[in-house]
């Protein structure tokens, strides 16, 4: 299946994988990292198995990583500089620490409120697919929906709602015959093997955590009451801007999918709260020993 794009990001298909860009990325960052080391360990590094996409307030993370290599995003010639709060740019390599395997992850994403075209917001992905990835986990931060929940907790996405559902410049996807193709292979989206061992991991570590459902809305302007009561009522767990377009992307080309979302603040419709960016990145970053242990749980599920 073939997706039109607009903006001189050319034709992707998930049968021929990432698009050149991307392709062409990957050489970039492999080149760059390679250049900043001539021991085994850099070399190691650039070819990973995973790729992690570090959303808001959990961009240090990726300094954890040894032997880190790294470059901004926009030297990469095919990533778009992020304006969101908390979002760095960095294409990151390295190998997690006691002896685990190689990754890569991206230091931030770029949001459709941003004003990009949905073929624009799934660039990152690509070129995490582009070096090798098989396996990819999307974090992000997100506002809680249950009554019980706590900000700092962690929710495993197991499915997602989708209310933005942007269509990609030419339409939708059309197979052999003028038939509209479907645009997800069969089975879930999530990998539910990959997150039965992200929540055993958050909870090992003492982290508070579940398995739920994300609801994907455009933003940048959080939810209204009644738009937080409608969640409930869809059975959502937590809401945010981002990662079902990188999810959906993965799944399409042929990647194992995990997704984290910490819960940095709790809607209480009857009882708002104001929350500002500045928040939300403080309480991410104090959940970040629980994402840190599905880090690399993921990892060596891979």
């Amino acid at each position: 299946m073939t997706l039109a794009a607009a903006g001189g990001d050319g034709a992707w298909s998930a049968v021929d994988g990432p698009r050149a860009g991307a392709r062409a990325a990957a050489a970039v960052v492999v080149g760059r990292c390679a250049a900043a080391g001539d021991d085994a360990a850099s070399e190691r590094a650039t070819r990973p198995r995973l790729g992690v996409v570090l959303g808001t307030g959990l961009g240090s993370l990726a300094d954890r990583l040894v032997g880190l290599r790294s470059l901004p995003s926009g030297d990469t010639g095919w990533l778009a500089a992020s304006t969101a709060t908390g979002h760095a740019g960095r294409v990151v390599c390295g190998l997690l620490p006691c002896g685990g395997g190689p990754v890569a992850m991206l230091q931030g994403r770029v949001h459709g409120y941003e004003g990009h075209p949905p073929e624009r917001l799934v660039r990152g992905v690509e070129l995490l697919a582009a070096l090798g990835v098989n396996t990819i986990l999307l974090t992000n931060a997100s506002g809680g929906l249950r009554p019980d929940m706590q900000s700092g907790e962690l929710v495993v996405v197991t499915d997602h709602v989708d209310l933005v559902r942007r269509t990609w410049a030419g339409g939708p996807p059309v197979a052999a015959g003028g038939r509209v193709a479907a645009t997800l292979p069969p089975g879930p989206v999530y990998d539910p093997r990959l997150a039965a061992a992200a929540v055993d991991a958050a909870r090992r570590r003492g982290a508070r955590v579940r398995a739920g459902v994300y609801a994907h809305m455009l933003g940048p302007s959080y939810e209204t009451r009644a738009e937080y009561r409608m969640l409930r009522r869809f059975a959502v767990d937590c809401v945010g801007m981002s990662t079902v377009p990188e999810a959906v992307a993965a799944r399409r080309l042929g990647l194992a999918v995990a997704a984290v979302s910490v819960v940095t603040n709790v809607a209480r419709p009857d009882a708002p709260a104001r929350t500002d960016a500045e928040d939300v990145c403080r309480a991410a970053a104090a959940a970040a020993e629980g994402v840190w242990a599905i880090i690399h749980a993921v990892a060596a599920a891979a």
